[in-house]
């Protein structure tokens, strides 16, 4: 049996915690004045804390210096955290343990590769830490998805090599990033969406252990 890394994007595809994204960046708006819709939040998938911000002060048509830029970055996270104080293991997504269990009795490496900051305290609240063989997040890489970084800087910690990696992935940007990579893409959400990931599924309910079994060859 070969072991390949397995790795995971933490928003969409571990947790929703995108709700909590979109409601903290919703107070901003409307605090500036013009409305953030759903459709508005979409554009945010899989990208940065500083750069979701200018994507919205676009939207509302908002100039604004560096300082109010820097004092809105640090309230929106604050109304973030705030959201996940009360958060546990009713918040992982549907399917995702069974998969994480089924990994574990292969014996496969598991890793994080997220651009959340707060993937690590996310992780302990909803009691899924220990099933992490590596955690690369926010902090520790510079560049962004669709730049492969964070996935190549994973499967680097697991010391396996990025063609032997498996990438699940709800961003297009996080789809591409794992093609630039050289690793095996897998969509997590809307197949027109995400038509460039190798393997498509709806959400992790959709994926068996065959799969798995699959991929593990």
């Amino acid at each position: 049996m070969n072991t390949k890394a397995f790795i995971f994007d933490l928003d969409g595809v571990i947790v929703d915690t995108a709700k909590y994204h979109f409601l903290a960046w919703k107070k901003i708006a409307n605090e500036l004045g013009f409305e953030f819709t759903h459709e508005n939040n979409e554009l945010l998938k899989g990208v940065s804390r500083v750069r979701s911000l200018d994507i919205i002060l676009e939207l509302g048509k908002v100039e604004a210096s560096q300082e109010d830029k820097n004092r809105w970055l640090v309230q929106k996270n604050e109304d973030y955290l705030s959201y996940l104080v009360d958060m546990d293991e009713s918040e992982i997504l549907p399917g995702v343990m069974p998969i994480l269990n089924y990994l574990k009795e292969r014996n496969q490496l598991i890793a994080l590769g997220s651009a959340s900051k707060n993937a690590r305290p996310i992780l302990e609240k909803t009691g899924t830490l220990s099933y992490f063989d590596a955690i690369v997040d926010g902090n520790d890489v510079s560049n962004a998805k669709p730049d492969p970084e964070v996935f190549l800087l994973a499967a680097k910690l697991l010391n396996i090599k990025p063609e032997d990696s498996i990438v699940f992935e709800d961003s297009v940007a996080g789809i591409q990033a794992a093609n630039i990579g050289g690793m095996v893409s897998v969509g997590i959400g809307e197949a027109s969406t995400l038509h460039e990931a190798k393997y498509i599924f709806k959400d992790f309910t959709q994926m068996d252990k065959t799969f798995i079994d699959t991929l593990i060859k």
